[in-house]
């Protein structure tokens, strides 16, 4: 059996071929090509943490994988990440263990960033005058790091609850060369931004609907368990399309999952990335329509990052 640390596996991650992984395996989901299992939620409130155990197996694979992914968000006053976790692979003929990645999260954070990356290649809008960040952390710095390869822009806000966080992010963004303003009110994020990205673990709106000027998308990855969102119910329910990684989970728990159950929104509202991936082109209608793409995490990313690895 082959053990991998932290290291060992991101010297074997390469974005590019992972990236074409992860859209096969959209596309397989949406093509009911997917057994996925639904997802474990554990929920730590006396530590501000929670964990998900996922998993998934793609038809005519040779393994199948399982993962353990915790966040808990007072780690940082610490000195510890605030996520942690593993993957695990296993034959799909015999069940023996082939593989564990000891990624500490890491895997997680990246193929949630990439998913990112597809998303914007299907949603961005033509002009981007400037993007915007809502959150400081580990998935705040990705998703900045891969939107580089799919965005020109390079004007920046960031919206953080601390003044050292924005700091300390905005050394990270200019390091990544761009031009960085920095808020604490969301607000006035949304009245500067044509491109959102949400990636924090609110249990509150932290954007309205008022906030967000035509033309705008939004991705949200921050909701992956029940409780979680970023976005008001009102904005969800007023973009003119939107997109999801998994109808089930995002209706559930989801971003999309408060509008929905509140009637502001219907089944018919959603289409999947797998879906959206097998049509080709771009998701928007046009430059004033508002998207939203509402990513929970599916079993079947870290099949294909896990299969990415072990390939190298």
């Amino acid at each position: 059996m082959i053990i991998l640390n932290k290291q060992q596996i991101l010297d074997k991650f390469d974005a590019d071929a992972i990236t074409l992984l992860l859209k096969e395996g959209f596309i397989a989901f949406s093509q009911k090509q997917v057994q996925m299992p639904p997802v474990q939620h554990l929920l730590f409130e006396q530590a501000n943490g929670d964990c998900c155990i996922k998993s998934g197996y793609l038809q005519g694979d040779s393994q199948f994988v399982v993962k353990v992914s915790g966040g808990f968000y007072n780690n940082p006053a610490q000195g510890l990440a605030s996520n942690q976790g593993l993957m695990m692979a296993f034959s799909a003929q015999t069940g023996e263990p082939q593989a564990i990645l000891l990624d500490e999260g890491w895997l997680t954070a990246l193929r949630t960033a990439l998913a990112g990356r597809i998303v914007a290649e299907l949603c961005a809008p033509t002009h981007i005058s400037t993007i915007g960040i809502v959150g400081t952390g580990m998935q705040a710095r990705l998703h900045l790091m891969y939107l580089k390869s799919v965005i020109s822009c390079r004007q920046l806000w960031v919206w953080g609850r601390s003044e050292t966080a924005l700091e300390e992010y905005r050394q990270y963004a200019e390091e990544e060369g761009f031009a960085v303003n920095t808020t604490l009110d969301a607000a006035e994020l949304g009245r500067q931004c044509q491109f959102i990205v949400t990636t924090t673990p609110s249990r509150e709106a932290i954007l309205q609907a008022a906030d967000i000027q035509p033309g705008t998308h939004i991705t949200a990855v921050g909701a992956d368990g029940a409780g979680k969102h970023e976005l008001a119910a009102e904005l969800v329910a007023k973009a003119g399309k939107i997109l999801v990684d998994s109808w089930a989970q995002c209706t559930e728990f989801g971003e999309v999952s408060q509008a929905f159950q509140l009637g502001l929104l219907d089944y018919h509202a959603f289409t999947e990335v797998g879906s959206a991936l097998t049509s080709g082109g771009s998701f928007r209608d046009n430059d004033q329509q508002i998207t939203l793409a509402d990513l929970t995490g599916l079993g079947i990313q870290d099949v294909q990052i896990v299969k990415g690895i072990l390939r190298q």
